[in-house]
Formats: structure tokens, C-alpha cells, sequence
């Protein structure tokens, strides 16, 4: 058995760690979603025009992992108080979104979010948007396990961008 979730979080190469490392992950794929232009390259989409976001699609099995905790996984990866991109990746293509697939995972996406604003935990209202999944195209092959290809690379820009100064200082 096997389901998706689609997450955007800022940079699609910072999403695909912390959820490919989890049990019952079966794959994680960075890619684009949610914009007008089909099979879109990433050179498209960094002019702004395409109307797509940066995101990961992940294929699971719920009965190892819950979307539940999918989703409490990807609330750790970002600053959900931030619309209008994340750290250093601005504009709508690092919008935060989580993309839902069935009316199942909009009631958990909805309920999760609601809770993280009642906890207090940030000053700011929880901006992230709940959005219907629209079709994913996956980015080119060198986008893919970006942190294992260039290990050196994905760690300076995870530091140098703030994310994972934020995920320390909010989520440790």
C-alpha cells in the first residue's frame, strides 16, 4: 500500500532530508506543482512566470508512516509564519504549502495547523497554506538527493540561507 504527500517548504533540496531518512518512505522527489506552464524546466521556473512552486512529493506507506506525521515533520523544516517565501528563498516559487490529495489528509493538514497556532509556539499567525494538489513535475535529475550529491553544498546553503539556524532555535 502506498499513498503521496506534496509539501513545499522553500528550497525543494532542503525538504527531501529529513523526510527520505523516516521509515516507510518509499521515495522522495523534488519538483515543481501548482503553476500553468506543463513539464516546466527549473530555468522556467526561477523567472517567476510559470506560476509554480518548489516542492517534494513524497510516496509512503501509511500503515509505517502516517501522513500525520508527515505532516508534523514538515511543519520542523520551515517557518510556518513566513508567506512570502522561506530564509533566504523569496517569492512565490519558496511559497510554504502543503498540497493535499484527498479530503482525508485536508481535515489532518487543517487540524495540525490549528493546533501549531493554539501551542503558542510562534508570535506570528501560521501563514503556510492548505492548497488541493495540482499536477507535480519532478525537476531535473540533478535536483534529485541534492544533499547526498553534494553534501558540502546542501550543508553551507541549509546554514548559510538561516533554515537550519531556525529549525535549531524553533523546533529543537
Amino acid at each position: 500500500m502506498k499513498d503521496t504527500a506534496i509539501f513545499a517548504g522553500g528550497c525543494f533540496w532542503c525538504m527531501v532530508k529529513p523526510f527520505d531518512s523516516q521509515p516507510g518512505i518509499l521515495k522522495v522527489v523534488s519538483g515543481f506543482t501548482g503553476g500553468h506552464v506543463p513539464n516546466p524546466t527549473y530555468q522556467q521556473v526561477t523567472t517567476g512566470t510559470t506560476g509554480h512552486t518548489e516542492a517534494v512529493e513524497i510516496t509512503f506507506d501509511p500503515e509505517v508512516i502516517s501522513y500525520e506525521e508527515l505532516v508534523a515533520i514538515y511543519w520542523q523544516q520551515t517557518d510556518p509564519t513566513d508567506a512570502f517565501g522561506q530564509f533566504a528563498d523569496r517569492g512565490d516559487s519558496y511559497r510554504p504549502v502543503i498540497f493535499y490529495n484527498s479530503e482525508e489528509q485536508k481535515a489532518v493538514a487543517e487540524k495540525s495547523k490549528a493546533q501549531l497556532q493554539a501551542s503558542g509556539r510562534f508570535d506570528r499567525p501560521i501563514v503556510t497554506k492548505i492548497e488541493p494538489a495540482e499536477p507535480f513535475y519532478p525537476a531535473e535529475d540533478y535536483h534529485q538527493d541534492f544533499y547526498k550529491k553534494n553534501a558540502a553544498h546542501y550543508n553551507a546553503y541549509s546554514e548559510g540561507s538561516g533554515r537550519a539556524g531556525f529549525i535549531r532555535q524553533n523546533w529543537a
